[in-house]
């Protein structure tokens, strides 16, 4: 006969099935709803998207699918859920944003270590998003053609958002509360200073379309070629100072969600950020974009492809979107973006989620190799034992590797024989990008 004590310690045992739904609930309240809707005007017909549903990051493990959102406009989960969106606008014709749409995501997610957890999966994206933008154009000039495309690219895991651009299409993120921020920089030669600087520095020349009577219209251009970006995916025929390193930045929502509306500059040319997500607010995701895209066609009319890509991250308890309206911006504005302290790390985010603070994680938009490939594992190996080049992930033998760091004045390193390692043509297309010697590909 059992004992008191012995039946007072039964009684606090809990079933197997009632501690794995717990376990179950636990972990679906920890990942938001992503909802999304996009929505097109074509007038060149160069602006492309592309959805796609259940992907596997691990083949065969269901717990480890993501989502991809694509809108390609031409110039131009470790049991964890992400979904992914892009916009390519293409320039030029429409092969570079088809090449980019087919390729990059391939070229991103196979330039991560793999079997890593996911807190170090986000870390190594920043470097991934970089090599694989960086391969998917080095592959695309090899095909001899002029076309070139802007990119943006936007990873949602859980709470965590990932947005990689090069060019002028644009990412902005509506927070609960009605603060709007914006994740991408645009490359235009016209507005970004320090871009002017870095094109001239390799070797470009910045300056107006001139007339036959020496007036100069319109805006500042990369010469040759014409074009107003000083970043993109393609463009062989103006030059490698035009570079395809993206400008990186993620962010940790906070559990209350919030809003991404990525566009082409169809879009931007016409609404600001605060004026596309106001004339949305209160409306699901589908609906939000197709009104995003009308306001830009009320206010400017149909002059450029026009593609808006609308991604709401909604609470698991709350399946309707964002609807505050917009405060007006104040001091206090400043401090809903706050850099991720170094030291207890996970407590502060924690608080910062609490209180509704979108949290920094990473930021960098440099465009030279050896500081955006350069941190991060240092041997580059792969399975075989071999080097691997960072960027095309070809494999080496030790003596074909070239470090990142070897011949730049901008690494930060103070041992350029240490990794990560180049192949030859990656070295010869970092040489170009800094101007160091001009391009070998010849356009067909």
């Amino acid at each position: 006969m059992a004992s008191g004590e012995e039946r007072r310690r039964g009684d606090n045992l809990v079933p197997l099935a009632a501690l794995i739904s717990r376990e179950m609930r636990i972990e679906k309240m920890e990942k938001p709803i992503v909802k999304y809707g996009h929505a097109a005007q074509s007038r060149k017909g160069e602006d492309y998207f592309l959805i796609k549903m259940d992907c596997q990051r691990l083949p065969g493990n269901s717990s480890s699918t993501f989502s991809v959102f694509a809108a390609l406009l031409q110039s131009l989960a470790n049991a964890v859920s992400f979904a992914l969106s892009w916009i390519f606008d293409g320039h030029n014709g429409n092969a570079a944003a088809i090449y980019t749409r087919e390729n990059l995501l391939n070229h991103i997610f196979g330039a991560i270590p793999r079997d890593l957890g996911r807190e170090e999966w986000l870390q190594a994206l920043p470097r991934a998003l970089v090599a694989g933008f960086v391969k998917t154009d080095k592959e695309f000039q090899s095909r001899g053609e002029t076309s070139g495309t802007t990119a943006t690219f936007v990873i949602v895991d859980r709470w965590t958002v990932t947005v990689a651009s090069v060019g002028d299409s644009r990412c902005i993120l509506d927070a609960q509360g009605g603060a709007v921020f914006s994740l991408t920089v645009d490359h235009r030669l016209q507005e970004n200073v320090e871009e002017r600087k870095r094109v001239t520095a390799s070797g470009g020349v910045v300056g107006r379309l001139s007339t036959v009577g020496g007036v100069e219209i319109g805006p500042l251009r990369c010469w040759p070629g014409g074009l107003c970006l000083s970043r993109s995916i393609g463009d062989m025929d103006v030059g490698e100072f035009i570079v395809p390193v993206p400008f990186v930045k993620q962010v940790k929502l906070s559990n209350a969600g919030g809003r991404l509306i990525i566009a082409s500059d169809g879009i931007w040319d016409a609404l600001s950020s605060e004026m596309a997500a106001k004339s949305c607010h209160g409306l699901p995701a589908e609906l939000a974009a197709r009104q995003v895209v009308k306001e830009a066609l009320r206010t400017r009319g149909l002059k450029d492809d026009t593609t808006c890509v609308v991604v709401d991250i909604i609470p698991p308890d709350n399946s309707i979107p964002p609807s505050t309206p917009p405060k007006k911006q104040n001091k206090l504005r400043a401090l809903l973006f706050r850099m991720k302290s170094h030291f207890s790390a996970s407590k502060l985010s924690k608080k910062l989620s609490a209180i509704g603070i979108v949290e920094e994680l990473f930021e960098e938009g440099s465009a030279m190799l050896a500081e955006r490939l350069g941190n991060g594992d240092s041997t580059s190996q792969s399975t075989s034992g071999l080097f691997t080049c960072v960027v095309c992930q070809i494999d080496l033998a030790p003596s074909e590797g070239i470090s990142v760091h070897a011949g730049s004045i901008f690494s930060t390193s103070s041992k350029p024989w240490q990794g990560p390692f180049l192949c030859a043509d990656c070295r010869d297309k970092k040489d170009a990008m800094e101007g160091k010697r001009p391009s070998g590909v010849r356009v067909a």
